[in-house]
């Protein structure tokens, strides 16, 4: 089969299509054969080397297919189930290999491509706003990046549960998506300064809870952004790592809160994984979620699919096609 194969850490340009072994199953391990592939940024960190892989590795964390083959004691899943995972390595192949505790049913109502842009993401978007900071009505929220994939689940998430969203971005075009999910306010980062914009829309309170996937290059905005004992989720480094922190700042911007959390610690249990993912399957179902794949590459042009997503030239999500 084809796989992409990594062999040092580097830019985009480390990573190279191979015809490599077709796995088989081991114990309480399901092979897929992958009809989309999720392309996300902690994909961009192993690569590079921000997050240690052994090498080689074939990257890729997310996706969604058909089950083809069984390992022993697999219970629950069966030849011709439609499956998805998310936090599971090996994504960017032909097929892959799935434990059966991090596998879970796609609906009939809901395809493939659909099912791969939304489980990393949108379980991710459901921990921030139900469980980092459950958000009330009434609050405001500024997500940054708000016309990317996480931005505009975040923005219509938190617009569900009956909060107000001020979103960051760059472009005009990026701006009307983040209308449309729901964004009452938009900010464009290139031209003003978003700090001093949020203050003046929130009338000099600050905002509830900032979720930034951004990482570097917000964080100071991200501070000043937030009312008293508001709180700073920070949950990616699009722009790169956040420099060490001083304690005391939390103290001068408000006593404020600031927590770094992954998604790897919400789906600790089987019932987590099947309770964000349900509801993740659910709201796209009922309207609450909409899906935007905003742009589709070959598997054999995943490293122009890093290229794009790190050069922000993308929106919405990223999928690669076997």
């Amino acid at each position: 089969m084809r796989a992409i194969r990594v062999a040092t850490s580097g830019g985009p340009e480390v990573m190279e299509l191979a015809e490599v072994e077709a796995p088989e199953p081991a114990a309480r391990q399901l092979l897929v054969e992958v009809a989309a592939i999720g392309v996300n940024f902690i994909d961009t960190y192993q690569r590079s080397g921000l997050y240690r892989m052994s090498l080689p590795f074939t990257p890729g964390s997310e996706g969604a297919g058909r089950v083809v083959a069984v390992g022993p004691e697999v219970t629950g899943f069966a030849v011709g189930d439609r499956v998805a995972w998310a936090m599971t390595p090996g994504s960017y192949a032909e097929r892959a290999l799935v434990p059966q505790e991090s596998a879970v049913r796609v609906p009939d109502a809901v395809d493939d491509r659909t099912a791969a842009a939304a489980l990393l993401q949108g379980m991710t978007a459901h921990y921030l706003v139900t469980s980092t900071h459950p958000v009330r009505t009434g609050e405001t929220a500024l997500v940054h990046a708000a016309a990317g994939g996480m931005g505009l689940l975040l923005t219509q998430l938190v617009k569900s549960l009956g909060g107000n969203v001020i979103g960051t971005v760059s472009t005009a075009e990026k701006e009307a998506l983040a209308r449309q999910a729901g964004a009452d306010e938009v900010v464009r980062y290139t031209e003003v300064d978003v700090a001093e914009e949020v203050r003046d829309l929130t009338d000099g309170r600050g905002v509830d809870v900032v979720y930034d996937g951004v990482g570097a290059s917000t964080f100071d905005a991200s501070l000043a952004s937030l009312r008293p004992r508001g709180l700073l989720a920070l949950y990616g480094a699009a722009s790169g790592p956040v420099p060490p922190v001083d304690p005391q700042r939390l103290n001068s911007a408000g006593s404020v809160f600031l927590t770094r959390p992954s998604l790897a610690h919400h789906i600790l249990t089987r019932e987590e994984l099947e309770w964000r993912a349900g509801q993740v399957f659910e709201w796209i179902g009922t309207g609450v979620l909409d899906i935007r794949v905003g742009a589709t590459y070959p598997l054999a042009e995943a490293r122009r699919a890093h290229e794009d997503l790190e050069g922000r030239r993308t929106t919405g999500k990223v999928l690669l096609l076997p």
